[in-house]
Order: C-alpha cells, then sequence, then structure tokens
C-alpha cells in the first residue's frame, strides 16, 4: 500500500513538473505589429517608417535608350571615331538604366530635415560606339567604367546624394548657378550645349533663402575638380593636327563662387546667376615626350625634374552670369510653355560648352570638293584659357577663354497622350588676339599649307532639335528625338595633317562640319 501510495504520488509530482516546464515554455503574447502607415505632409508616396516620426519615398524610373550616328544618352558624332566617320564607328549605342531614389524627411523645430539620394544601375555599349583597339586599350588596366560594360556587367552611377536642413544642402546636387531645367528646356539628350547642367551633381554646400512672394536667394561653394574645369593649355607642348591641346590646369585652390536670385510666380520664372572660377596653370616646363606619333591623343603634360625651377604662369580669377526665364499659361495650349537661358563666361567655359558630363571639343570630318583635298576637317578646342611662358617667346600669362552661349525650348502639349518640343542652342567660343597668335604659331608650325591658309581658334556650335513624346498610360512614355548640330569652324584652306588614325597623313580642307542624331526612348517612372 505504501508502494502505491509513492507512485502515485511521484506520477504526480512528475506530471506537475512537465507542467510547469511547458508553461515555462509557452510563447509571451507577442507586441502589436506597427504597420506602415500613408505620410501625408510632403506629398504622394510618402509613408512612416514604422516606429519613427520619418516620412520615406522610394521612387525612380526605368530607361531604355538607343541612339543612331551617336553615343549613349543622345551624345553627337562630334569627336573620336565617330566624329571621323571610319570603321571603328558603332552606327548605334545603346543604354539601359534603372535610377532608384529614396527621399527621406522629419519635421523639427528648425524645420524639415531631409536626405536624398540617386543610384543608376546601368549597362551600355562597351567603348560608348568605338570599337577601335586604341579607345579600349587605352582605358586598361581599370581606369574607365567602359571595361565593366561586358555580357553581365554594368556599373552603378552616384547622382544627387545630399542632406537639407534649416536651407542649407550639403552634398551632391545642382549648382546654385543652374536653372530648375538645368540643361533639359524641352531636350531628352544630355548633351544640349550654350548653357549650365549639373542635373547629375557637383558637390557643394548652399543656402538658399525665402524672401517672400515667390523671391528666394542662393549663395553656395562648388567643389569645380571633376566638374566645373575644362582645359588650362601651355602652349610650348605641341598641338596635335585637331587642335588638341594637353590639359595644363594646376591643383584646385579655391571652390567656385555661385548663386542666383530666382522669381517663381503663377506666370512663369525668372532668375539671375553667376560664378567665380578660379582659373591656374601648373608649370612652365611640362613634358610631352611620350605623345602619340601621327596626332593620336594629346601630350602628355606631365612634369619633369625642372618644373618646380621653371616657375608658373600667375593665378586668374574667371567667372560667368546667367539669366533664365520661363514662361507659363501661354495660349497655344494647356501645360505649354517657354524655358530660355543666355550664358556669358569668361574662364569658366564649362557654363557654356556643357553636358551633364565632360565637356567636349570637336573633330569632325566630311566630304572635300577641293581639289587634291582627301576630305575636310572642322574642329574647337574647349579651354578655359592659355599660356606661353616668356622663355618660350609668350608673356607668360594665362589669356582667359571667352565663351557665350542661348538656348531655350518650346513645350507643346497636344493632348493627354501627345507632346512635342521644339529646341535649340547656339553657342561660341573665342580667344584674344594675343591668345590666337601663340596658338597658331604653336599649330600651324612646319605644316605644308596652302596659298590660302589661314588660322583662327575660335568656333560656334549651332544645335536644333524636335523630341515627340507618347504617354498610352500614366508613367509610361515613349519617344523619339531628332538633334542637328552645325559646328561653325574658322580656319579656310587647307594643310596637310597627321590626324588620328585610322586616316592619313595627306592634304585636308578647313569646312564647316555637320552631324544628324535620333535617339528613341522608353521609360517607365514609378
Amino acid at each position: 500500500m505504501k508502494v502505491a501510495k509513492s507512485l502515485i504520488l511521484g506520477s504526480a509530482a512528475a506530471l506537475l513538473a512537465m507542467g510547469g516546464a511547458q508553461a515555462a515554455d509557452l510563447p509571451v503574447k507577442a507586441k502589436a505589429v506597427e504597420y506602415v502607415k500613408v505620410c501625408s505632409l510632403y506629398g504622394a508616396g510618402f509613408w512612416y517608417i514604422p516606429g519613427t516620426d520619418t516620412c520615406m519615398k522610394i521612387g525612380g524610373y526605368l530607361r531604355v535608350d538607343t541612339t543612331f550616328n551617336g553615343g549613349i544618352y543622345g551624345s553627337q558624332a562630334w569627336s573620336g571615331d565617330a566624329g571621323q566617320h571610319n570603321r571603328y564607328q558603332d552606327y548605334f549605342s545603346a543604354r539601359s538604366r534603372m535610377a532608384l531614389t529614396i527621399d527621406t524627411r522629419t519635421a523639427t523645430e528648425y524645420g524639415v530635415v531631409r536626405t536624398f539620394a540617386q543610384g543608376d544601375f546601368q549597362f551600355d555599349t562597351l567603348g560608348n560606339n568605338t570599337y577601335s583597339p586604341n579607345s579600349i586599350n587605352g582605358s586598361l588596366p581599370v581606369a574607365s567604367a567602359n571595361l565593366l560594360h561586358t555580357p553581365g556587367g554594368g556599373y552603378v552611377a552616384v547622382e544627387y546624394v545630399f542632406i537639407q536642413f534649416a536651407g542649407f544642402t550639403f552634398g551632391k546636387s545642382s549648382s546654385a548657378f543652374a536653372t530648375p531645367w538645368n540643361g533639359y528646356p524641352g531636350n531628352n539628350s544630355s548633351n544640349l550645349l550654350g548653357g549650365h547642367d549639373t542635373v547629375t551633381g557637383v558637390n557643394n554646400i548652399q543656402y538658399t533663402a525665402q524672401f517672400g512672394n515667390g523671391v528666394s536667394g542662393t549663395i553656395g561653394l562648388d567643389d569645380p575638380t571633376v566638374f566645373n574645369r575644362t582645359t588650362v593649355a601651355n602652349l610650348t607642348l605641341p598641338l596635335t593636327a585637331t587642335g588638341g591641346v594637353a590639359n595644363a590646369y594646376a591643383g584646385v585652390h579655391a571652390p567656385d563662387i555661385v548663386g542666383n536670385i530666382r522669381v517663381d510666380q503663377a506666370w512663369g520664372l525668372f532668375q539671375i546667376s553667376a560664378a567665380a572660377h578660379e582659373v591656374s596653370g601648373s608649370y612652365n616646363v611640362l613634358n610631352a615626350a611620350g605623345a602619340p606619333a601621327g596626332g593620336v591623343g594629346l601630350p602628355g603634360a606631365a612634369p619633369t625634374a625642372a618644373s618646380e625651377l621653371s616657375g608658373h604662369p600667375d593665378t586668374k580669377w574667371g567667372g560667368a552670369v546667367m539669366a533664365a526665364l520661363q514662361i507659363k499659361n501661354i495660349p497655344t495650349g494647356p501645360g505649354d510653355d517657354i524655358k530660355l537661358d543666355a550664358t556669358y563666361a569668361v574662364g569658366d567655359t564649362k557654363q557654356v560648352i556643357s553636358t551633364s558630363g565632360a565637356s567636349p571639343s570637336f573633330a569632325m570630318f566630311g566630304s572635300s570638293s577641293r581639289l587634291g583635298a582627301y576630305q575636310s576637317v572642322g574642329f574647337g578646342a574647349t579651354t578655359d584659357g592659355v599660356y606661353l611662358p616668356v622663355a618660350a617667346g609668350g608673356d607668360g600669362s594665362i589669356h582667359l577663354t571667352k565663351a557665350w552661349g542661348i538656348r531655350g525650348a518650346f513645350n507643346h502639349n497636344w493632348d493627354p497622350y501627345w507632346s512635342t518640343s521644339l529646341f535649340g542652342s547656339y553657342s561660341s567660343v573665342s580667344y584674344d588676339n594675343t591668345a590666337k597668335a601663340f596658338i597658331c604659331a604653336n599649330y600651324t608650325g612646319t605644316k605644308a599649307v596652302t596659298a590660302d591658309y589661314s588660322c583662327n581658334p575660335n568656333f560656334n556650335v549651332s544645335q536644333l532639335g524636335v523630341v515627340t513624346r507618347w504617354t498610352p498610360v500614366k508613367n509610361l512614355t515613349f519617344s523619339a528625338e531628332v538633334i542637328w548640330l552645325h559646328l561653325d569652324q574658322k580656319f579656310t584652306g587647307g594643310a596637310v595633317l597627321a590626324v588620328p588614325a585610322p586616316k592619313p597623313t595627306t592634304l585636308y580642307e578647313y569646312k564647316d562640319q555637320d552631324t544628324v542624331s535620333l535617339q528613341v526612348r522608353a521609360q517607365r517612372n514609378f
């Protein structure tokens, strides 16, 4: 009986112990899930990050471009293999891109704190419309993103990355010099010249003040290292047959000082912008040895052991001014507008010969009716300034390059699904008489020239284009854009030129040049 009683009590104790263990293993009641809530403070698409008072919006677009007789993103056949129209030129080039944007905003006692970033995941034609071995090998070992455009490759480009707080902007954003439309008054191409374009962002610090009634002012400091400088040419180094110059810019010693005053009203917008830009040369004595034969590429402008002893030109300051106008509510239809901007620059040529990337120089070839001439050629070098040291017969001073441009567009909506933009630009680059004399003495040298030869490095560039867009459903657009470009160069006559291979060294006629490009695009915004 005692044994049975012990067994019963022991079993009960074991069951109680097991029950206690199981009760301890039961999950604690979960905390209520914090569902994502819509944030209506900053417009459509924002939502609260769970557990915070920060609103976020994720957006972007997916875009597919194909350009005929040009490079990616609508660049035109104005240099390289495309400018030569040789057998290395691709007749078309394509790019696929997905842009991803992240926008966060938090309300504080100082106002809204905002962060914004855009990354572009893209893949395009290897070499950007050339398969020339010289072009591809020139990017080895990994000096260019071109090498990544292989099957399964591609790359990520960074556009805007900035913080905004209490009127300040810190990071990579449009310059305070820019208009709201940058280089896009109506075009798809990122290569409409004639004015400023920092649509891909430049490192800067800026402050914007709102004065009321739509009037605002912004002042900023831009880092010119990557974006705002073209070339300073030391004219002791030989120019190429197509006017190419070695870049002898010194290091950056000061930021660009930029600013604008803007008026935004129901009728449109008016803006005045200004910029100050440092122009400085490195040394008087530089090494041109190793420049490729036949004028292919540019001389190196590398330092030698005598560079520091040779001295350098004094630094100069250049700058630019711009006036911009947008007119809305014009009688041609709802949503139609006109956008215009005009720019004048001294020693700050990137403000006129500007794209969303680097400023181009021009070297274009075409047919010739001149007896004995193989072909015609037109070219123009984009510089901020040139100098010839005293020891080489010059005055040792930097002569700042002058440039001016105007561009604009008329944008018309035919109906909710179809729209057309007619756009154009005119750009002019010129040198003072002393700079012309130095450049022409360098360029002409011992060339065999015709009796009617004359040298003048000034040039003008005209562009005229039209784009038509079809939006069958919201945020999906198909477009086709045609652009004509005319290079008005100022040389006359002809000369025997050792131009870049594969073209021969022979007689070429100096002549204005033309090119036409076509770009088609499909884009889905989200």
